[in-house]
C-alpha cells in the first residue's frame, strides 16, 4: 500500500504488473469513506500494488486515467490503464480488483 508523495505514479505503474490507484482529495467525504475499504482490500490481494493518489496535488499522474469524479479508481496491468470506475461502492471495486488481478485480463485490445 503505498501513498503518493510525490507525482511519480507513472514510474509505479511501469514497474509493477498490477496496479490499482484510488484517485482522491481531501475535502472530498466519499473519498474518505472508501479509504479504509481500499486499504483492507489492498491486504487481502497480493497480487496488485495498491496506490492513493491526491487528484490535486499530483496532476501528472491523474492523466493516467481520466479523473473527472472522485473518488476514481483506475487499475492498470502491464502498465495498460484497464479500467476505471468512479464509485463509493465497495463491490464496484471489488470487481476491477478482480478483473486487473485475473489471468484473462485482456490488455491487447487497448493497443489496437
Amino acid at each position: 500500500m503505498i501513498e503518493l508523495t510525490t507525482d511519480n505514479l507513472e514510474e509505479i505503474v511501469a514497474q509493477n504488473p498490477n496496479v490499482i490507484v484510488q484517485f482522491s482529495a481531501g475535502w472530498c467525504g466519499n473519498c474518505r469513506l472508501m479509504k479504509p475499504k481500499f486499504k483492507r482490500l489492498a491486504g487481502e490481494q497480493p497480487n496488485a500494488v495498491f496506490v492513493i493518489a491526491d487528484a490535486e496535488k499530483f496532476p501528472a499522474s491523474r492523466k493516467l486515467a481520466s479523473v473527472n469524479n472522485l473518488p476514481t479508481f483506475a487499475g492498470f496491468k502491464n502498465g495498460v490503464l484497464v479500467n476505471q470506475v468512479q464509485t463509493n461502492k465497495e463491490e464496484q471495486l471489488k470487481a476491477l480488483i478482480d478483473e486487473v488481478t485475473s489471468n484473462t485480463a485482456d490488455t491487447a485490445q487497448l493497443h489496437a
